[in-house]
């Protein structure tokens, strides 16, 4: 079963292209990643297929649904971890994952969340008072609450150290190992060998 279908994608900002005639497909259940430094345009494809950038020209399907016009249904089945987000500092771990888990219609248990994020001792700490390694741990859990099919990881384990960035990849292994679909973007050539089943170059060719 597949995932994720691009045909001849291209999305251009002006007289910029960002991304140029790209084609590929994501399998169901399997960790791709895209490799590639910054600029390559890995941040535009994922935004084109969360369906917050519409395609300049080119076919996307995610969840044999079109991202642009897709409503709530398809949103609760995809997770996402963004390259920065703007939490609220002064809330705590488990009021964090509470307020996103009341968006979806089947989230799993908090208690859940925290052990498959490694962060069950810190419940009750804000964020603010968390590293920058147990913030995007967080970030992770945040995506993974409704349960979904689909998961978007956008460059998750930048500015980590490495001690931070392998604890993240064990909560990734630990998704894929229960099925869920990972497209991931990164810089880190160890870290797209380590989780990913399928590497893609930043031209997104095989």
């Amino acid at each position: 079963m597949t995932a994720i279908i691009v045909k001849d994608l291209v999305k251009r900002f002006g007289g910029f292209t960002a991304v140029e005639n790209v084609s590929f497909e994501v399998a169901s259940g399997q960790v791709t990643a895209v490799l590639g430094p910054n600029g390559a345009g890995k941040t535009t494809t994922i935004e084109i297929l969360e369906g917050f950038q519409a395609p300049t020209a080119g076919t996307v399907r995610v969840l044999d649904a079109d991202p642009r016009t897709a409503g709530r249904a398809w949103r609760a089945r995809i997770g996402l971890v963004l390259q920065t987000t703007s939490l609220d500092a002064q809330l705590t771990v488990t009021e964090a994952l509470t307020m996103f888990g009341a968006l979806y219609p089947q989230p799993r248990r908090i208690a859940e969340i925290l052990e498959l994020i490694d962060l069950a001792s810190d419940a009750r700490t804000r964020i603010g008072a968390l590293s920058g390694g147990q913030r995007r741990r967080v970030d992770l859990g945040l995506a993974i609450i409704g349960q979904p099919e689909m998961l978007f990881l956008d460059e998750p384990t930048t500015g980590l150290d490495p001690e931070a960035r392998r604890r993240l990849w064990s909560v990734i292994e630990n998704l894929t190992a229960a099925g869920t679909t990972v497209l991931l973007t990164t810089h880190y050539l160890d870290e797209a060998q380590y989780l990913a089943h399928r590497v893609m170059g930043a031209a997104l060719l095989e």
